[in-house]
């Protein structure tokens, strides 16, 4: 299986996961795609346009992953454009930023991490999905993760705060692969 995305933090983290709960499984890492544009209007179209596209490159599974955070005081925002928040160059760190700046003397804090997986084989396509409750921190912390894990928190823990072994027991990420590993049965 290949796993399709180019951010390699996202890459080990579905791999970790994954070798967990399948642990048969195996990656293949020797291959090359053209960039896929995340054009979609939902997480599912994004996932599944990547899966596509990598699967048709490569002959081989692909899955691939679109994640949104969305929260509640901004209607559902980032959503879809989580990874673009700041701008479609923008680091993690300006992506925090324009988060904590757009929340500035908001109390509502409230947040859900959401991931559509997209799972392509030339004989079948599986989707799988996983949330995770929490809220937005009114400022950095931690030293772990990647993204918004230095603000998402859960059980008034940022994932930054608990580490990658324990974000990668209860994400958003974590669910949506354990659900894609019961359909495998």
């Amino acid at each position: 299986m290949v796993i399709a995305t180019k951010n390699p933090d996202k890459a080990l983290e579905m791999r970790e996961v994954l070798s967990g709960l399948l642990p048969g499984i195996a990656f293949v890492d020797d291959v090359e795609w053209e960039d896929v544009e995340e054009t979609g209007a939902t997480l599912e179209d994004n996932a599944l346009l990547k899966a596509r596209a990598v699967a048709a490159a490569t002959g081989l599974p692909a899955l691939a992953d679109d994640t949104g955070l969305e929260v509640v005081a901004l209607d559902g925002a980032p959503g879809v454009r989580t990874a673009r928040f700041a701008g479609p160059h923008a680091s993690y760190a300006e992506n925090r930023a324009a988060l904590l700046a757009a929340l500035v003397g908001v109390e509502d804090r409230r947040a859900r991490f959401r991931t559509v997986l997209a799972l392509v084989d030339r004989e079948e396509t599986i989707v799988a999905s996983g949330a995770v409750e929490g809220s937005i921190a009114f400022a950095e912390r931690g030293s772990g993760g990647f993204g918004y894990d230095p603000i998402f928190e859960v059980g008034g823990e940022t994932f930054a705060e608990i580490g990658r072994s324990g974000k990668n027991t209860l994400s958003h990420r974590a669910r949506a692969l354990e659900d894609l590993a019961s359909r495998l049965g």
